[in-house]
């Protein structure tokens, strides 16, 4: 019973590596350079692109941040002016762009320091990951506006 279920293990294994390849394969082929953007993987790549549309689709930046739900929205109180992300959209999509960022903050020197830069401007900790995603997301609609149909 053990050896079957650890052939039946290292079976599923190649097929979930056989899998990955050709996600990888079919997301690169979908969308040139889309994978050589830091924090981009197959998965969060085909999220993207399942998001996106194709060509004119999204008519602008604004839109595809709108559809991930990044746009900031002002959260005004009293005298405090602030923003806050939108809780509408595409919420795979923003998943995908929230996994990209905790990607880039963890690996990536120049987003770490861009994240300090905005903390010591005096934003939270929040509010530059806010920052951080919606750039993200103008980089990944440049990106992908460049595929031709």
């Amino acid at each position: 019973m053990a050896v079957r279920r650890a052939k039946d293990i290292i079976a599923l294994a190649g097929q979930i590596d056989a899998n990955g390849t050709r996600l990888e394969q079919v997301v690169s082929d979908a969308a040139p350079g889309l994978l050589d953007i830091k924090g981009v993987g197959p998965v969060t790549g085909a999220r993207l692109l399942a998001a996106w549309g194709g060509p004119g689709w999204i008519r602008s930046e604004a839109a595809f941040a709108r559809l991930a739900g990044t746009a900031p929205i002002p959260a005004l109180s009293g005298n405090t002016t602030r923003h806050r992300l939108s809780r509408q959209g595409d919420r795979k999509l923003n998943s995908a762009i929230h996994t990209i960022a905790l990607v880039r903050q963890s690996c990536d020197p120049e987003t770490q320091t861009y994240v300090a830069k905005r903390v010591s401007e005096g934003k939270t900790t929040r509010e530059a990951r806010r920052c951080l995603k919606r750039h993200i997301t103008r980089q990944l609609c440049r990106q992908l506006t460049k595929i031709t149909p």
